[in-house]
C-alpha cells in the first residue's frame, strides 16, 4: 500500500472512531424532557432535532445564513457535553462550564483528522462567540427549543426546577427574538397560555 493509500485509511480510521466516540451523545441525559413528558431527552435527540430546526427556520432569519454551514454547526455544538455533561440553563452557580467544556473540545476534536477535526472546532468556537449569521441563528433556535418541548410537555421540566416564565423570557428573548421574530412570537404567545393553565407560574 503505497504512502497515499496508508494515509486515507489512517484518516477513515480516525472519522471511524470519531464517530464511535460522539455516539456517547446518547447517554448524555438532559434536564428538559420529550414532547410527551415521558422521559428526559438525550443530548444526541436534541442535536439531531436542533439540526432539522435550523434548517428548517434559516429562512425565516431576520439575516442571510449559510444553511448548510448552520446546520452542521447546530450537530457540532453540543459534542463537548460527552466529556463535559449538561449544565443545566438555569444554574448561575456553576463556574466550570467553559473550562471543562474546553477541555473536551480538546480532547474530541483532535480524534479527528487534522482539517477536518480543524473545521468542526472553528464551527464550535464560532458558535460559542455567537458573531455571525449563523451562530446567531443556532443560538436562537437552541434556545427556542427546550422553550417548544417545555410547553408540549405542560411545563413539567419548569414546574420540576421552579422556573417562572419571567426568568424563561430573560434568559432566551434577547437571542431568539431579533432573529426569529416569528418564532418569538409563537413562544410568546404558547408562554401566555402556559401562565393561564397553570404550567409556569408567572
Amino acid at each position: 500500500m503505497d504512502t497515499d493509500n496508508k494515509r486515507a485509511q489512517m484518516d477513515v480510521r480516525r472519522v471511524w472512531n470519531f464517530l464511535g466516540e460522539i455516539d456517547k451523545l446518547k447517554m448524555v441525559e438532559r434536564r428538559n424532557r420529550v414532547s410527551d413528558g415521558s422521559r428526559r431527552e438525550n443530548t444526541a435527540e436534541h442535536s439531531w432535532h436542533l439540526g432539522m430546526a435550523t434548517a428548517l427556520l434559516a429562512t425565516h432569519a431576520t439575516e442571510p445564513v449559510d444553511v448548510a454551514k448552520a446546520t452542521l454547526m447546530a450537530m457540532v455544538h453540543d459534542i463537548v457535553e460527552i466529556d463535559a455533561g449538561d449544565t443545566f440553563a438555569y444554574d448561575d452557580t456553576d463556574t466550570t462550564k467553559e473550562a471543562r467544556e474546553r477541555a473536551a473540545a480538546d480532547r474530541l476534536f483532535a480524534l479527528l483528522p487534522d482539517a477536518v477535526g480543524l473545521e468542526l472546532r472553528a464551527l464550535w468556537e464560532e458558535y460559542e462567540r455567537i458573531d455571525t449569521p449563523e451562530a446567531r441563528l443556532v443560538m436562537a433556535v437552541d434556545r427556542s427549543s427546550p422553550m417548544m418541548l417545555n410547553l408540549a410537555s405542560a411545563g413539567v421540566a419548569w414546574r420540576e426546577h421552579g422556573i417562572n416564565r419571567t426568568r424563561v423570557e430573560q434568559r432566551n428573548r434577547r437571542f431568539i427574538e431579533p432573529v426569529l421574530p416569528g418564532v418569538w412570537a409563537e413562544l410568546s404567545a404558547g408562554l401566555d397560555r402556559a401562565v393561564e393553565l397553570g404550567h409556569i407560574d408567572p
